[in-house]
């Protein structure tokens, strides 16, 4: 297998479990623990690999942080686009990740804080008076049922029994 190829599979593997060991990926793409443990240090130098997170349940952190999804009207500056304004709300502690999306709105921000009202103050103080804002709609998170791949709820196991009249 081609070295691109084999940091390919390793890319795949690791994003459905970043805990997964060298030994099992070898064992899986028929090459050696060493070859592996190689291939990603390459990728994580090469910034293909940026870091290791985990997926938290919800309620499972004792201090219950608030999680909400602004979308981000803007105006792109003339030598910037909209990468300026995308760098400059990346850099506030609240935000967890942004992207450049299609549609109404230019920008969508994953953004935490400890309560609705820090969230609110957050829009209000930080977020709507930056350079280039022009709109902002706030959702907050209610309830996660899926994230990064992984269900959060297990289905039961019964069938449901049918009711004929």
């Amino acid at each position: 297998m081609a070295k691109h190829e084999l940091k390919q599979d390793i890319l795949r593997l690791l994003r459905h479990n970043a805990r997964i060991p060298d030994a099992e990926i070898a064992d899986r793409l028929g090459t050696e623990p060493e070859e592996v443990k190689a291939l990603i240090a390459e990728l994580e130098a090469d910034r293909q690999i940026l870091g290791y997170s985990a997926v938290i349940a919800d309620g499972a952190l004792p201090d219950g942080e608030v999680s909400a999804i602004i979308e981000v009207e803007v105006q792109p500056t003339r030598d910037g686009g909209f990468d300026r304004i995308a760098e400059n709300l990346s850099r506030f502690p609240e935000v967890r990740s942004v992207y450049l999306v299609s549609g109404r709105y230019d920008l969508r921000l994953g953004v935490v804080g400890s309560s609705l009202q820090d969230v609110a103050h957050f829009v209000a103080s930080k977020l709507a008076s930056q350079p280039g804002v022009r709109a902002t709609a706030t959702h907050f998170m209610l309830k996660t049922y899926k994230d990064a791949g992984i269900q959060f709820e297990q289905e039961e196991d019964y069938e449901r029994l049918k009711v004929v009249p």
